[in-house]
C-alpha cells in the first residue's frame, strides 16, 4: 500500500516530488569561472525563472531550479556546477538559516535592466577615448546584456527606462580629465573636445561643464526616484565635485574659454554631494588631480606588492545589501590604480558606508550610500587586474581572469538590484 501511494504521488504531483536545483559554488577551492557564473544567474533571471543568493555560503553561491535547458547552458558557459535533490537544497537552506550563523538565503526575482553611460561617438561604435571601461568588459565577458546611454539620453528621461546605471569614467567638471598638460595635442583630445562642445551646444548649453552639472543632477533624480548607480575611478569624485560645484565655475580657461570664479572653492555646497565633504579643489590647471578625495601617489607611498584592500565582513541577516556587495571567495583583494584610486577618508561624509579600505594608508575603496528610493556604490580605480593602466593601453584580457576578486566585486553591484523590490518614486 504504501509503495502504491508514492507511485501514486509522484504520478500527480510527480515534477514537485522529483524536483532538483542546480548549485553553483563560488568559493576559492571549486568554482573556476566566477565571472560566468554571475552571467548565468542573469541568464536564468531573464529567462524569467527565480535565483537564490546564499551570501557567505561556500564564497556566495548560487541556486536554481533544475531544468535541462539551464543545465545546458552551464556546461555551454564552462562554470562549475552540481546538481542537487530539493531536500539537499532544504537542508542547506535550514542551516543557513540558523541565527547563529552569519549566512542568508536571498531570493533574486528578477533581472534589472542596465545602461552604461558611455559616449559612442562614430558610426561604428568607436569611441574616441584610448581607453576601455572594466564594467563593460566583464558585462560583455559574463554575457550580461546592456544599454549604452549618454548625455543626451539622460537629459531625454530615458533613465527611467532602467533599474542600473553605470557611470563611464568620465569627468563631470567639464575638465575633459584634466589630460591637458599630457594629452592637449593628441588627435583623440582634440576631436573628443570638439565632440563635447558639439553635443553641449545642440542641447543648449554654452559650457561642457553646464551640460555635465545637468546630466549630474538628472542621474541624481534616478537615484533618489529608486534607481541603482555604480560609479568607478573619475566618475566618483567628479560626479560629486561638479554637484558642490553647481553655482560656481571651477574651470580654467584653457577647459572653457574664461577664467575658473577666483572664489570658487568658497562657494562649494557639500551638502548636494552623496559621498564626499569638505574637500580642497585642484586649482592649477596643469595637474593631473580634481581635488584631495583621491588618494593621489604622494599620498599613497604603497608599492604594488603590499597594496591589497581588505573587505569589511557585514551581518548577512541584518546588512544584506552590503552583504551581497561584498560577497567574494576572499577578503583580501589586490589594489589598482586610475585616476581616482582611492578615497582619502577625511573627506567621506559620516552617513557612507565604507565597503572596502586600506588601512595602512587610511584609505577607502569602496563606497555605497542611499539617496531617497534608490542606492549608489562608488569604487575607486580603472580595472581590477591591470595595476596601472595607462591611456592607449591594450583592454583585459578576462580569459586570463576568470576568478577575479576585484571584478566579482563589480558584478556583485550588478545582481544586486534584482533581490529588491523598488518602489520607485513617481
Amino acid at each position: 500500500m504504501r509503495r502504491f501511494l508514492i507511485s501514486l504521488a509522484i504520478a500527480i504531483y510527480g515534477f514537485p516530488l522529483m524536483a532538483s536545483y542546480i548549485f553553483v559554488p563560488m568559493d576559492a577551492e571549486t568554482q573556476r569561472s566566477h565571472l560566468k557564473a554571475y552571467g548565468m544567474t542573469y541568464y536564468v533571471l531573464d529567462l524569467g525563472f527565480e535565483a537564490y543568493w546564499l551570501l557567505n555560503y561556500e564564497g556566495g553561491s548560487f541556486a536554481f531550479e533544475h531544468t535541462p535547458t539551464l543545465e545546458k547552458e552551464c556546461k555551454i558557459r564552462d562554470i562549475t556546477y552540481r546538481v542537487i535533490p530539493n531536500a539537499q537544497f532544504a537542508a542547506i537552506r535550514e542551516k543557513i538559516n540558523h541565527p547563529e550563523v552569519n549566512q542568508s538565503v536571498i531570493k533574486l526575482e528578477k533581472a534589472p535592466k542596465i545602461a552604461v553611460y558611455t559616449p559612442n561617438f562614430n558610426q561604428r561604435g568607436e569611441q574616441i577615448q584610448p581607453w576601455d571601461d572594466a564594467v563593460t568588459m566583464v558585462l560583455t565577458y559574463a554575457e550580461i546584456p546592456y544599454d549604452k546611454v549618454y548625455d543626451r539620453d539622460v537629459l531625454e528621461g530615458k533613465l527611467a527606462q532602467y533599474d542600473w546605471l553605470h557611470l563611464h569614467h568620465e569627468d563631470f567638471t567639464g575638465q575633459y580629465g584634466k589630460f591637458y598638460r599630457s594629452y592637449h595635442t593628441q588627435l583623440w583630445y582634440q576631436e573628443n573636445q570638439r565632440r563635447m562642445e558639439e553635443i553641449a551646444q545642440s542641447l543648449g548649453f554654452q559650457k561642457v561643464s553646464k551640460l555635465k552639472l545637468s546630466v549630474v543632477q538628472a542621474i541624481k533624480d534616478f537615484v533618489e526616484g529608486g534607481g541603482f548607480m555604480f560609479a568607478m575611478c573619475s566618475a566618483t569624485d567628479t560626479y560629486d565635485i561638479a554637484l558642490a560645484a553647481a553655482g560656481t565655475d571651477i574651470c580654467a580657461k584653457i577647459y572653457d574659454g574664461d577664467p575658473m570664479d577666483p572664489d570658487c572653492q568658497e562657494k562649494l555646497d557639500y551638502t548636494q554631494c552623496l559621498a564626499f565633504k569638505d574637500f580642497q579643489l585642484v586649482k592649477n590647471p596643469m595637474e593631473y588631480e580634481y581635488s584631495q578625495i583621491d588618494m593621489s601617489p604622494t599620498k599613497r607611498n604603497v608599492t604594488p606588492e603590499v597594496d591589497y584592500f581588505t573587505l569589511f565582513d557585514f551581518s548577512a541577516k541584518w546588512d544584506v545589501v552590503p552583504t551581497m556587495l561584498t560577497q567574494n571567495h576572499t577578503r583580501t583583494v589586490k589594489g589598482f590604480m586610475g585616476q581616482t584610486t582611492a578615497y582619502d577618508k577625511r573627506y567621506i561624509k559620516s552617513d557612507v558606508l565604507v565597503l572596502g579600505e586600506n588601512k595602512s594608508v587610511n584609505e577607502a575603496r569602496y563606497l555605497h550610500g542611499t539617496f531617497g528610493y534608490g542606492t549608489w556604490t562608488f569604487f575607486g580605480g580603472h580595472d581590477p587586474e591591470d595595476y596601472r593602466h595607462y591611456v592607449a593601453d591594450p583592454e583585459t584580457d578576462l580569459n586570463l581572469h576568470p576568478r577575479s576578486p576585484g571584478y566579482r566585486l563589480i558584478l556583485n553591484n550588478v545582481l544586486f538590484p534584482a533581490a529588491k523590490k523598488k518602489k520607485r518614486k513617481t
